[in-house]
């Protein structure tokens, strides 16, 4: 079963590509104005979700991509033992579903952290489209490499990081996704409860609630309900930074070694 929202109430042509505010960020630039337009057909007008909304169920088989214009948007995969990871995050001008296109299926339950409006792009429309502009497919490409990388880096956080350099490369993560899409990266409003925090790092809601509590006693950041405010960003990129736990376990080697 796959929910594609409803077409936005009074959504036009003006809805399109040429003159979307987030053009810089979900397609490619250099695009010519006739390649744009042939872009801008297969496209459908935007849908709404509602907060909670389901776009698509884990398995359901991949048909389309989907731009995020506005809103947040969650992935929760149920894996063995029927454990519930929240596994993506898409703010605007992300792309939804580069990592179906492979295994052919969604490989996870994509909903809405809050209302949110998106562009469908049937794949094979789509795919059709890029044979015939290379630039297309090298965007394509590009979008698939780079959430590969940043899986790995989040993998690579988890396995040797503290949750303090967690939760900070987590805020710095989305302090640049804002600022890239020209908002303040300084202040932003997050919909993600603790719990979802938690489980995107793999970490308890009780750690998330407690790390959050010791960067505000430390005036690293200011909280409320759901808008952040980084007051220093400086010491926040030295948190994310620091090895942590490994490198604690490192110090204590070497002190054993000594004696």
């Amino acid at each position: 079963m796959q929910n594609h929202g409803r077409e936005e109430h009074g959504a036009t042509q003006a809805s399109g590509c040429l003159s979307c505010y987030l053009n810089a960020l979900c397609i490619p630039q250099g695009l010519s104005p006739d390649e744009t337009a042939l872009l801008d057909e297969i496209v459908y007008p935007p849908t709404r979700l509602e907060k909670k909304e389901v776009l698509c169920f884990q398995a359901t088989p991949f048909d389309s991509l989907y731009a995020v214009r506005t809103g947040c948007l969650k992935q929760e995969t149920t894996a063995e033992g029927a454990e519930n990871l929240l596994t993506a995050l898409w703010l605007p001008g992300d792309i939804i579903g580069c990592d179906a296109i492979g295994l052919g299926h969604y490989p996870g339950t994509v909903s809405a952290l809050e209302t949110a409006t998106l562009c469908k792009l049937p794949f094979d429309r789509f795919e059709a489209l890029t044979q015939r502009m290379p630039r297309l497919r090298r965007y394509l490409q590009h979008n698939i490499s780079r959430a590969m990388h940043e899986e790995r880096l989040r993998l690579h956080r988890l396995l040797s990081r503290t949750a303090e350099a967690r939760l900070a490369c987590f805020l710095l993560g989305i302090s640049d996704c804002f600022r890239r899409r020209g908002y303040s990266p300084r202040c932003f409003r997050l919909p993600m409860s603790r719990n979802d925090i938690g489980s995107y790092l793999g970490l308890t809601q009780e750690t998330v609630g407690r790390t959050l509590a010791t960067y505000q006693a430390q005036r690293l950041l200011r909280v409320r309900g759901r808008e952040y405010q980084l007051l220093d960003i400086a010491r926040l990129e030295r948190l994310a930074s620091s090895t942590g736990r490994r490198q604690k376990r490192l110090r204590a080697c070497r002190v054993d070694q000594a004696r």
